[in-house]
């Protein structure tokens, strides 16, 4: 075999080989896909506080396992407790205050019973004076003289009971449905709410991040001061849109990261992603705009899934945006096997890169 006939030959097997290569990768990227863009994501609570004041106390450190409602650190707590008494005086003042109320309302129901007394002795005088009057044993000037102490008691009467209802009114109801109550009690529950805010607690499990407290800083109310990573994980892994064709909920997934090279974990998909954000439109008031692209092939759209492991509590012990490369595996034992060798070259090509 000549020179050239060897060289014509290596042509035609690299061609053929290309060829290959090209029918299958168009072939795996429909039934056999792979994907390096996947990554382990932790919720990340911004822990705030609830109140204003300087910080007495730092009770854990950067990177440090906490627990739920464990103690992060303190604010000074003074100012609290001194609402809280406060708060604790008004409501002794306002039950003070209900029982001169309950002394005044007596009172003027006492005044009104002595009003109607009167009243009635008034009453008597002008029934007693009209029959005098009709029989001319009285002069008119006396009847009017009875009249008008008549009408004073009447008047008298209904000015006491005015005052009766503005009293009762200003006592409000009894027990615990009275309105000065109330305020006072709300006043005292929010006082002690505070109280209890000086006191800034981890809202999860997790681990503490990018702590910048430090003794003696001014905690604002509402300004984050650390980040607790939480410890449950959430693996997702992003696909162009054609390969998620052939798969659905449950299909079987293969995952290995980039932290541990060499190793292939199982797992399935858990759900697939209502959609992206390029698909969100804002009502902002302005006309839609259009895409616009210069090339003849436009950029697949890429689409999010979420893996669930076999090994769950595996993704806890990795760190928030740990890369890793999920491999979805098809129904059919060929199919299978082609991609579990596709995923298991490259957990070993991890080694290198």
């Amino acid at each position: 075999m000549t020179p050239d006939q060897k060289f014509a030959r290596y042509v035609k097997i690299s061609l053929v080989g290309f060829i290959l290569l090209f029918v299958y990768f168009v072939i795996a990227d429909m039934y056999l896909p792979v994907t390096p863009q996947a990554r382990v994501f932790h919720p990340v609570v911004q822990v705030t506080p609830q109140v204003s004041g300087r910080v007495n106390e730092v009770l854990v450190n950067n990177n440090q396992l906490v627990k739920r409602g464990e103690a992060l650190f303190l604010i000074e707590p003074a100012p609290f407790k001194l609402a809280v008494e406060q708060a604790e005086l008004t409501y002794a003042d306002a039950q003070l205050q209900n029982q001169r109320f309950d002394s005044s309302v007596k009172a003027i129901e006492a005044q009104l019973a002595a009003a109607n007394a009167k009243l009635h002795e008034q009453k008597l005088l002008f029934d007693r004076g009209e029959s005098l009057l009709k029989k001319r044993s009285i002069s008119d000037q006396e009847y009017e003289t009875i009249n008008a102490n008549f009408q004073s008691s009447k008047a008298n009467v209904s000015a006491i009971e005015a005052q009766l209802t503005e009293a009762k009114l200003a006592r409000g109801q009894r027990g615990d449905d009275n309105l000065a109550l109330r305020h006072a009690k709300n006043r005292l529950a929010q006082a002690k709410l505070n109280l209890s805010y000086s006191q800034v607690s981890a809202d999860i499990d997790g681990k503490v991040a990018n702590l910048q407290v430090n003794n003696g800083t001014y905690a604002n109310k509402g300004q984050p001061m650390l980040a607790i990573v939480a410890n449950k994980a959430d693996l997702v892994a992003d696909f162009r849109e054609k390969s998620l064709t052939n798969f659905k909920l449950k299909s079987s997934a293969k995952v290995t990261f980039d932290a541990l090279p060499g190793k292939v974990f199982d797992g399935v998909i858990s759900s697939f992603e209502a959609g992206v954000s390029d698909g969100q439109i804002n009502a902002n008031g302005l006309l839609s705009s259009t895409e616009n692209s210069n090339r003849w092939v436009r950029d697949a759209q890429r689409q999010r899934i979420h893996i669930k492991l076999d090994e769950p509590e595996l993704l806890s012990k990795l760190p928030s945006g740990a890369r890793a490369t999920v491999q979805l595996l098809p129904d059919s034992t060929v199919g299978q096997w082609c991609a579990s060798a596709q995923i298991r070259l490259i957990s070993l090509l991890h080694f290198i890169y």
